[in-house]
């Protein structure tokens, strides 16, 4: 009896194991051409799985957790739809796969924002009538739990598929399919608001004792903090909105102004985008390992605070993320801030610029990686500039030069040293081979200078040569400072600057000084110094107020 109910059993596993392939491998899909692509799956253990493809096939056993993987040999670009067999206890058949170029696209709200919200967008989408670049999107997943797959699928580039796709990754695709006339996969896992730690592996993060500071701060945060808080700060938040729902008809009702709205809703911190480790584990993983051919990447808004820390956090971000992808050093180019937020009318700090600082010094951190400067895109009332065309257009410059041996310039003019000589400071720029120039005005603008008090004025600047088309020179001066010891350029979150490379990339926002960041926590003047600093005021502000509040309870009580 116990040897027929085993057999049993086993009759029933058979029967209802079934061959299963992530979605990131499946109909329409883009293979990276000329490298070897893994394609991977899950089935019953032990069971033999077969790959067929091009003219070739593969095979490999399920482990013991049902997992198996093939690596196909590389083929060249091929705009032929293909079909790839994949036999195991099943068989699944994927039709209309092409070979060509696949990038992955990610970061933040602006990577995320989508073509339905650009400038021009009904032309865009109208155009976009591609059907060789193939588009698929990860929905965001923030848990701690690895995810091995999610819920998607690749689809034709179309004005029916393309509104909602990352506006920057498809003008970028569109230019690198126009450019070099092969197919392009493109594969979106961007998240709104998202922070770098939150890409990272939570372990790494642990182990590394550069971050043992915000790892302290999450598990503090972690300690009070659960699932049922969140529901009840929803219940709170729905409690709010229906008071005010309310409050607004009888309003309405009595001719008199709307009471104010109630805020944003709570966001679960623990499956947010945010927390260390919840989009590695939620947004990449899925992904891990599937053949491209490099990642652009828009993001920083959200570690702007942190901008220090962000020096040593994103390359080392970048770099882990080739390591787990196995795919050696793959091109990383990513866009530095854009300009936001109110002009400052005085020189001076600014937290955006010191992230824009760290997104430049991973330049020299990391190989093979590229930056697009942007401080000329931006809006200053909307962090979310609908200008993607040119963002994704200065990215594309990287990929074609780089990798694609496109004679193209790419990269936006950078400093390299200054010479200080008699009361003028003469700064020399590399990437600039035809020269710098203003645009919109003859007069350049966006540098401030400071003596040995640290006092920064704005200064007067000129290219050598002149404005329309000079050297890769420019001196800068001020009658206030006599004695400059340092120069900025463009260091302000809203930067108002003017100064491109002869080709018309703008200047790369730099600063030739070493002071302390306003970031960096162990400055005594930092933007934490001053919030704790804040902070202890209120809460002596309200002692105070309580302790009047008592005297004078206790003088009336004494009166009586």
């Amino acid at each position: 009896m116990r040897a027929f109910f085993y057999l049993l059993f086993g009759l029933s596993i058979t029967a209802h194991a079934e061959l299963r392939l992530p979605a990131v491998i499946g109909d329409n899909m883009v293979l990276q051409q000329k490298q070897a692509n893994p394609v991977w799956g899950w089935d019953a253990p032990g069971t033999q799985v077969k790959v067929s493809f091009a003219g070739q096939v593969k095979t490999a056993s399920a482990d013991a957790k049902g997992r198996w993987e093939v690596r196909l040999d590389p083929v060249p670009a091929s705009a032929k739809p293909a079909s790839m067999t994949v036999s195991g206890s099943s068989m699944r058949e994927l039709k209309n796969i092409l070979v060509g170029e696949v990038w992955l696209c990610s970061g933040q709200s602006n990577m995320g924002f989508s073509l339905n919200s650009v400038w021009d967008a009904d032309l865009d989408i109208a155009t976009a009538k591609h059907p060789q670049i193939r588009l698929i999107s990860v929905p965001n997943v923030g848990t701690q739990e690895i995810q091995d797959d999610f819920k998607g699928q690749w689809e034709e580039c179309s004005p029916a598929t393309v509104g909602g796709f990352t506006a920057v990754g498809y003008h970028f695709g569109r230019v690198l399919h126009e450019m070099l006339g092969v197919p392009v996969g493109l594969i979106d896992n961007a998240w709104g608001g998202s922070a770098c730690e939150a890409w990272v592996r939570r372990d790494l993060l642990e182990k590394d004792p550069r971050f043992a500071r915000m790892i302290a701060q999450w598990r503090q945060i972690e300690s009070t903090y659960s699932d049922a808080v969140f529901e009840k700060q929803m219940a709170d938040y729905k409690k709010k909105v229906e008071d005010y729902a309310a409050a607004r008809r009888a309003a309405q009702k009595a001719g008199k102004p709307a009471p104010p709205a109630p805020g944003r809703p709570p966001q679960n911190l623990l499956r947010g985008q945010k927390r260390p480790g919840n989009l590695y584990a939620g947004c990449l993983h899925p992904i891990l390992g599937y053949g491209i051919r490099g990642a652009i990447w828009y993001q920083g808004e959200s570690n702007a605070s942190q901008a220090h820390e962000y020096r040593q956090l994103f390359p080392f971000m970048i770099t882990h993320w080739r390591q787990e992808w196995k795919q050696g050093d793959f091109p990383f180019y990513w866009v530095q801030l854009a300009d936001f937020k109110p002009e400052q009318p005085e020189p001076g700090d600014s937290d955006w610029a010191e992230l824009r600082e760290s997104q430049t010094r991973t330049l020299g951190a990391i190989p093979n990686g590229g930056q697009a400067v942007i401080t000329d895109l931006g809006e200053a009332n909307d962090i979310h500039p609908k200008n993607k065309r040119d963002v994704a257009e200065r990215l594309a410059r990287w990929a074609l030069a780089k990798d694609y041996g496109l004679p193209l310039v790419y990269r936006s003019p950078e400093f390299k040293d200054m010479k200080i000589n008699g009361g003028k400071a003469l700064l020399t720029f590399d990437h600039a081979p035809r020269g710098l120039r203003t645009v919109d005005v003859d007069e350049v603008k966006g540098f401030a200078i400071c003596g040995a008090d640290r006092k920064w004025v704005w200064a007067k600047a000129s290219i050598l040569g002149g404005s329309k088309q000079g050297t890769n020179q420019i001196e800068v001066s001020s009658p206030q400072v006599p004695q400059p010891v340092a120069v900025r350029y463009a260091w302000a979150d809203n930067p108002v600057c003017n100064v491109y490379s002869a080709e018309g990339l703008p200047l790369t926002p730099f600063r030739t000084d070493d002071f302390p960041m306003i970031t960096d926590n162990a400055n005594p003047n930092g933007l934490e110094a001053q919030a704790a600093k804040r902070q202890a005021e209120i809460k002596a502000a309200l002692q105070r107020r309580a302790e009047s509040a008592r005297s004078k309870a206790a003088k009336k009580a004494g009166e009586k």
